[in-house]
């Protein structure tokens, strides 16, 4: 039975579980898709192992009346510290796709950023999101597209739409070795396609001693010119996701950059680089506050988004979760994963006695001196 046609299975309560009930009905290469990572898949094990192996060390006997989960970004507050990542083909999962995640996000006050990638226009997901009174940040993902024209052609047509940042990816300029994908042999079902991109020409056979991926894809990728270039061009806020390394970052601040995404791409580009757990407390010393910091990768628990605002996250992305609900059961699973996350975030706050997000520091995790 697929939960879609009978509302959510009363034994799905948390996101494991949801996890557990769409590997049963989604086809295969699909999952292989979704769940896969990087060659061994070693940082894709990582990124969640290591928000459970941190340890809270809870307070006690402290007035929690009035708490909330609200947070601040970008000069606005929202409701709570949690945004839907963006995530590319949701038509995969549900034939709704991005318009039952945005949809969704949006009722459940969680932030929520639109793939370049997206099966569903810009144009018709924003109105989704943007009457929706207690709604979350709606922001737009960018990956750069060469020449320089086409993706300002893009940051136009955001602009014009409504949204209220940019979250430009960096760390992909050619896709991970994902074995686990190759294996099944996925390939994108005809009529699913990236609606916001041109399709993209065939690929040359590379000259005898020539590269493919230095030759042909790599002179198309972005550089630091191209972001200052890109910050000139738009007077919304730029954020660089993808940054992992603390110069990085400051670079990204120097050149104007109004956020930074702490993401290792869910394990699916590069293996064995850090868990983002563990890079986390190292770029919220170099940022100190000066820009957003949001984290992403191996969220699963609402004790996970707590350490990470205790190591200095503003603000945590949620992935693979939002497309295990959207599988389920559409807008209603989306809804169901969000609001299950958002609860356990309040029962982990009241039980290490966390009034507001404002009140989470790194007295709560017993780490070593």
């Amino acid at each position: 039975m697929n939960p879609s046609a009978h509302g959510i299975p009363s034994d799905i309560v948390s996101l494991a579980d949801h996890e557990a009930w769409a590997q049963q009905h989604v086809a295969p290469a699909t999952w292989a898709y979704v769940q896969g990572g990087a060659a061994n898949e070693h940082t894709l094990a990582a990124n969640t192992a290591a928000w459970q192996h941190l340890p809270l060390h809870p307070r006690v006997l402290r007035r929690l009346d009035g708490g909330h989960t609200r947070t601040t970004l970008l000069g606005r507050e929202w409701p709570s510290p949690l945004i839907v990542a963006p995530m590319a083909h949701q038509k995969l999962l549900h034939p709704h796709g991005e318009a039952a995640t945005a949809l969704a996000a949006a009722a459940q006050g969680t932030g929520f950023v639109l793939s370049t990638q997206s099966n569903t226009p810009m144009e018709e997901v924003v109105p989704l999101v943007l009457n929706e009174a207690g709604r979350g940040p709606l922001w737009f993902q960018l990956y750069w597209q060469a020449p320089r024209d086409t993706t300002l052609a893009l940051v136009r047509r955001a602009e014009a739409c409504g949204f209220e940042a940019l979250v430009l990816s960096v760390d992909a300029p050619v896709n991970g070795v994902r074995d686990t994908e190759r294996r099944q042999g996925f390939r994108l079902p005809p009529g699913t396609h990236a609606v916001h991109l041109a399709p993209p020409p065939a690929a040359a056979t590379p000259l005898a001693g020539h590269s493919r991926i230095f030759d042909q894809l790599l002179p198309l990728a972005p550089d630091w010119d191209d972001v200052a270039w890109l910050r000139s061009q738009t007077h919304l806020p730029l954020l660089l996701k993808g940054v992992t390394h603390p110069a990085d970052a400051q670079l990204a601040i120097d050149l104007g950059a109004d956020g930074v995404v702490l993401s290792n791409h869910g394990g699916r580009t590069l293996d064995t680089v850090p868990a983002t757990a563990q890079l986390l407390p190292a770029m919220a010393h170099t940022i100190n506050g000066r820009v957003p910091l949001i984290v992403d990768g191996g969220l699963r628990r609402g004790t996970d988004v707590l350490k990470a605002i205790a190591l200095g996250a503003d603000a945590v992305m949620l992935g693979r979760p939002v497309l295990h609900g959207l599988a389920n059961a559409g807008a209603l699973g989306v809804a169901h994963v969000l609001r299950l996350l958002r609860d356990e975030l309040e029962v982990a706050m009241a039980l290490c006695g966390c009034r507001t997000l404002a009140n989470v520091s790194k007295e709560l995790l017993n780490l070593p001196d």
